[in-house]
């Protein structure tokens, strides 16, 4: 019997269809033999060297036999078996040979690729080091696959033959490689939903007032190019297209499907689209999972992966893509044509941002709503928008992350050549789990939301108004240089709320340069204020605006300009619509508007807000986007004295003596840690008061005392930590009154010595359930909750990220010498902060991690206290591995 290999899953081919992978069993012998039967004389001779079938057959005999050493996995689509791929380990040798054979119709669809990549990282788990295939030279389809699988590969020509040996450990090129197929397939598979030939309507009601007409019509109404076949059993007809009662009857393929029918006729629809090769299917009924139908729901799924076709929905509002003139769904109105890509799980949502993006002068691209998210996700979404040359700027309205660590690397690698805006609801403030550590506390869900954005660039929102805001700026205007923000009005009251604004956002208003203050000063009314901001007052005319905006434009001290007019002063609103339009054509920097009291799109491409709040805000988004994409990319750094297999020795060890997870005792904590060249200070364990007034010989003096027990984790809060004993009786009569006021509680004390006076600081890091690792720095000791002054990120960081997160702090100064304390040795504690990332991100069975306090002096670090948790986790996805979730 072959071992089992990679679990099984679902896997986007090249073309956008939908394959199954599997490990062999023994029962797949008929399989394997009619997919041989099927194989052309040639690919037969490629694959085996031999004509005929025999040796084949006699191949798949052999691997599918009980004690067969061999290690398979199969392919099949649409249910039928179409790919086996097997390594056979060679004996002694960390080596395997692989081979593989394809249906003829799948070649060149990717499924060898796929394939083979799975292998590979199963071998690689095996301790397999290479794969070796031999391959005919004129091959040449095998010989550029296994060139471009993304791992180290040598060939040697040998006896007529070419011997290709595979490394299997996976490498960084391979991520790339691999997500630039993955994209490849997202990408062609959503051409099905957003760019189809052809559009059925099943459930397409003669009703006006049902959903399925609704559907019809606005495909209809919205000139949809291709054929659009209403599919209604009842009727000859509807809206002045001839109906046809189910999909068997079409006169033509139908590559997307809209489905608007009772929840009870769903599968049975979705199945009969399955049978006539329907690529895609929007699902608008309810009344799946949302409503408890969690079963029929995968079973929707099920039919729509085995026959290879994406499903929006179920419970959605549709689809929309202005460029292709598709509207298939039942948004009120005809969405307006745009650069945004929105896509919203909320359809209440999803209809106010399309109509309120259309009034603001936005637009969509394209649109979907996801509603349950069976199938297509926002991950799936962004790959498509991703190269889509309509869509400039991408929006999601998020009620939960499917795949928080996928959708990390794809908004990462989007983020630098399109911006994402994301709106996530139901901010909480606490976890699904009890926690007991500082940093476990402070990593509410909604932390993790901002911190996963912040690493991949993307920009979090608190509402749809703010994101049609920022979404206008970033769509229409170039990304500014800079935080410098020129104010250009005509009232010296919303110029100043204007600035404060400003300065509240982080932005600068800063003095104009004399070259730019002269000119002003030279041409505008005698009244006007020439500063940052510029008043040119209530009679300025649109010709001043208009010089004013381009001489300040042309100031190498300004990054953006913000005009703030109020109406109807000057020469009217119409009038100083044109100035800005004439004066801000092919301007290189960003130029936005207040327009009191109105919201919109001055000349299709200058952002003007009602409010001066408004504008502020998106240009403070525009600046921290410029800033995020500007940061170079980080270059690998070597880090020094860590040995992950004795980390790896310490957690296994720990759980199988506690296989549900513990806080680790003091002696094994410390352990792990030095493992990762994270030192705490020296302690002594003692069980009882002389032991303590005896430890002090070896810890020096002054000292202090630490209660230990399992239910022990913040000692301070209930007198379980002594500072400053300068006595061993100063000692023994400490751990006497401890122990009697923690009673059983205190299973023993630590004995340590007296820090040095310094900043205390607290660093830790967070298993998070959903979104993985996070790491924490922040001010520590006994106020670290109390003051919540504290940064995260995702890990693993370099040291200019760790020392940008200290340098968030609000206590940062105190690391600086404020008031005249010493300059505390920044370096070291974010090297601190690297290590404890790492181990985070090395070894996700660690739960809960704090370091607190952390005594930063001008000479370094010390980590006085240390609390450690296990907990068995689940293996991670791998980024190596392409699937559908």
């Amino acid at each position: 019997m072959t071992r089992t290999v990679a679990e099984a899953c679902d896997v986007l081919l090249r073309d956008g269809g939908v394959a199954h992978i599997r490990p062999l069993r023994p029962s797949d012998r008929d399989a394997l033999h009619a997919l041989v039967a099927r194989a052309s004389p040639r690919s037969a001779y490629l694959r085996f060297f031999t004509g005929g079938t025999a040796s084949a057959d006699a191949y798949m005999d052999r691997i599918t036999v009980p004690g067969y050493p061999g290690h398979a996995l199969v392919a099949l689509v649409g249910g039928v078996m179409v790919g086996v791929a097997e390594y056979v380990p060679g004996p002694g040798r960390p080596e395997a040979e692989v081979g593989i054979l394809l249906d003829d119709p799948v070649h060149g669809q990717g499924l060898g690729t796929l394939l083979l990549e799975h292998l590979a990282l199963d071998a690689a788990d095996a301790g397999i080091e290479d794969l070796v295939a031999t391959v005919l030279p004129e091959n040449r389809v095998m010989l550029r696959v296994l060139g471009d699988l993304g791992l180290p590969v040598e060939s040697r020509y040998e006896e007529g033959r070419v011997e290709i040996r595979i490394a299997t450990r996976p490498a960084d090129s391979l991520v790339a490689e691999i997500e630039a197929r993955a994209h490849e397939a997202e990408r062609n598979s959503l051409a099905h939903v957003f760019t189809p030939c052809s559009v059925a309507v099943v459930g397409a009601s003669r009703d006006p007032a049902r959903v399925g007409h609704r559907v019809l019509r606005n495909l209809v109404d919205g000139g949809f190019p291709g054929p659009i076949y209403p599919v209604n059993p009842r009727a000859a007809e509807v809206c002045g297209l001839p109906a046809y009662p189910g999909i068997a009857s079409l006169p033509g393929p139908a590559e997307l499907a809209v489905i608007a029918v009772p929840a009870s006729a769903v599968l049975g629809v979705a199945r009969e689209c399955a049978r006539h090769r329907v690529r895609a299917l929007v699902v608008l009924t309810a009344g799946f999972a949302e409503a408890g139908g969690r079963e029929a729901e995968r079973e929707l799924l099920r039919v729509c992966r085995e026959a290879g076709m994406r499903l929006i929905g179920p419970n959605c509002l549709g689809v929309v893509n202005t460029a292709a003139r598709l509207h298939a769904g039942f948004l009120p109105g005809r969405p307006a044509a745009g650069p945004l890509g929105l896509m919203s799980q909320s359809g209440a949502v999803a209809a106010a941002l399309v109509e309120r993006a259309g009034l603001v002068g936005l637009g969509v691209s394209s649109f979907a709503s996801v509603g349950n998210k069976a199938d297509v996700s926002g991950n799936d979404l962004l790959e498509y928008w991703e190269d889509d040359p309509a869509t400039r700027v991408i929006a999601l309205y998020l009620e939960s992350f499917g795949n928080p660590r996928r959708f990390g690397r794809i908004a990462a690698r989007i983020s630098a050549r399109k911006p994402i805006i994301v709106v996530k609801s139901g901010r909480t403030t606490s976890g699904s789990r009890a926690v007991r550590s500082h940093t476990a506390a402070a990593a509410t869900p909604d932390v993790a939301v901002d911190t996963l954005l912040r690493a991949c660039g993307a920009i979090r929102e608190d509402s749809v108004q703010d994101l049609l805001d920022t979404a206008r700026l970033l769509a229409f205007q170039p990304l500014p240089d800079g935080p410098r923000v020129v104010i250009v009005g005509n009232s010296g009251g919303p110029q100043a709320m204007t600035a404060d604004a400003c300065e509240r956002a982080g932005l600068v208003v800063p003095d104009l340069s004399p070259a730019t203050a002269q000119a002003l000063r030279a041409r505008l009314r005698p009244a006007a204020a020439v500063a940052n901001p510029v008043d040119l007052t209530a009679e300025a005319d649109a010709a001043d605006f208009a010089f004013a905006i381009s001489t300040v434009l042309a100031d190498p001290g300004a990054d953006a300009v913000l005009i703030v007019y109020t109406p109807p002063f000057g020469s009217g609103l119409d009038a100083t619509r044109k100035a800005i339009a004439a004066t801000t054509m092919g301007a290189a920097k960003p130029v936005l508007a207040c327009l009191a009291g109105h919201d919109e799109l001055v000349d299709g491409r200058v952002p003007a807000y009602a409010f001066p709040e408004q504008a502020v805000h998106a240009l403070s988004r525009a600046v921290g986007h410029a800033a995020w994409r500007a940061r170079p990319p980080a270059p690998a750094e070597d880090v020094a004295g860590i040995d992950l297999s004795a980390v790896r020795r310490i957690v296994a060890a720990d759980l199988a003596d506690h296989p549900g997870g513990r806080w680790l005792d003091e002696r094994t904590a410390t352990g792990l840690l030095s493992a990762y060249g994270v030192q705490v200070a020296a302690s002594v364990a003692v069980d009882g008061p002389e032991a303590a007034a005896e430890a002090t010989a070896l810890t020096g003096l002054p000292a202090v005392l630490k209660a230990t027990g399992p239910r022990l984790v913040h000692k301070s809060d209930v007198g379980g930590v002594r500072l400053g004993l300068r006595t061993p009786e100063q000692v023994r009569r400490a751990y006497r009154e401890m122990a009697a006021r923690l009673g059983p509680a205190m299973r023993g004390a630590i004995v340590q010595a007296m820090a040095a006076e310094g900043v205390e600081m607290i660093v830790g890091g967070v298993a998070h359930e959903t979104f993985g690792p996070l790491i924490m720095v922040g001010l520590g000791g006994v106020t670290t909750e109390l003051l919540a002054d504290r940064a995260f990120r995702v890990p693993p960081i370099d040291r200019a990220e760790a020392a940008r997160m200290i340098g968030e702090l609000r206590c940062a100064p105190l690391l600086h010498g404020y008031r005249g304390r010493p300059e505390a040795d920044v370096g070291a504690l974010a090297d601190l902060v690297v290590r404890v990332g790492r181990l985070m991100d090395d070894q996700p069975d660690i739960a809960e991690l704090d370091l607190n306090p952390v005594i930063v002096t001008p000479d370094g670090v010390a980590a006085v206290d240390a609390r450690v948790r296990l907990a068995p986790a689940p293996p991670l996805p791998s980024p190596f591995r392409r699937r559908l979730r």
